[in-house]
C-alpha cells in the first residue's frame, strides 16, 4: 500500500515544479490533470471568459480510477472538489504571495479577468477553503511557495512525511 498525495492551489503557486521533483526523489508516479485532460480530450466544452476548456471532471475520475486504486500517486491540479475523498491520505495546498502571483501569472500572458480572479482567489484562500470542505481537516496542510527554499523545505517536509506514513503502514 502507498500513499497517495493530492496538491491543489491556485495556478502559477508551483504545483507542477513541486510534484515532478517530489516524484523524481520519492518514486512516486506524478499526474498532472491538465495533461492528462489535454492528452484524453476529457473536455465538456470551451470558456471563452477565460479562455480555456471546461474539464469534464466525471470523465477525468473515471480515467484515474484504477491508477489511485493502486496507490503512491501524487495527483496535481488546482481544484479538488470533485476527487473522491478516499484517493488521498494527505492534501497539500501551496500559498504564493500575490506579487510574487501576480508576476508569474503577468508571464504566462493571462488575460486581465484571469489575472484579477486567480489573484482573488488566492487572497481569499478559495482552495484551502476547498480543500478544508473536501477531506477531513486533519489531512489538509497549507505551504509556503514564494521562492526556492521554500520548493526546498516542502519537498523535504513531504519526503518526511512519505517516509513515516510507509513506516506506519507496513505490515
Amino acid at each position: 500500500m502507498e500513499a497517495c498525495h493530492r496538491r491543489p492551489g491556485t495556478p502559477g503557486v508551483g504545483k507542477t515544479t513541486l510534484g515532478k521533483e517530489l516524484a523524481s526523489r520519492s518514486g512516486l508516479k506524478y499526474i498532472n490533470v491538465g495533461d492528462l485532460a489535454r492528452e484524453g480530450q476529457l473536455y465538456d466544452g470551451y470558456d471563452e471568459e477565460y479562455d480555456c476548456p471546461i474539464l469534464d471532471e466525471d470523465r477525468v475520475v473515471d480515467e484515474l480510477e484504477n491508477q489511485m486504486s493502486e496507490g503512491g500517486v501524487i495527483v496535481d491540479y488546482h481544484g479538488c472538489d470533485f476527487f473522491p475523498e478516499r484517493w488521498f491520505h494527505i492534501v497539500f495546498v501551496l500559498k504564493t504571495d500575490n506579487s510574487v502571483l501576480y508576476k508569474r501569472l503577468e508571464t504566462r500572458g493571462y488575460n486581465e479577468k484571469k489575472l484579477k480572479d486567480n489573484i482573488q482567489c488566492e487572497i481569499f484562500q478559495i482552495l484551502y477553503e476547498e480543500a478544508l470542505a473536501s477531506y477531513k481537516e486533519e489531512i489538509v496542510h497549507q505551504l509556503p511557495s514564494n521562492n526556492p527554499e521554500d520548493l526546498e523545505d516542502n519537498i523535504d517536509q513531504i519526503l518526511k512525511w512519505i517516509e513515516q506514513w510507509v513506516k506506519d503502514h507496513s505490515s
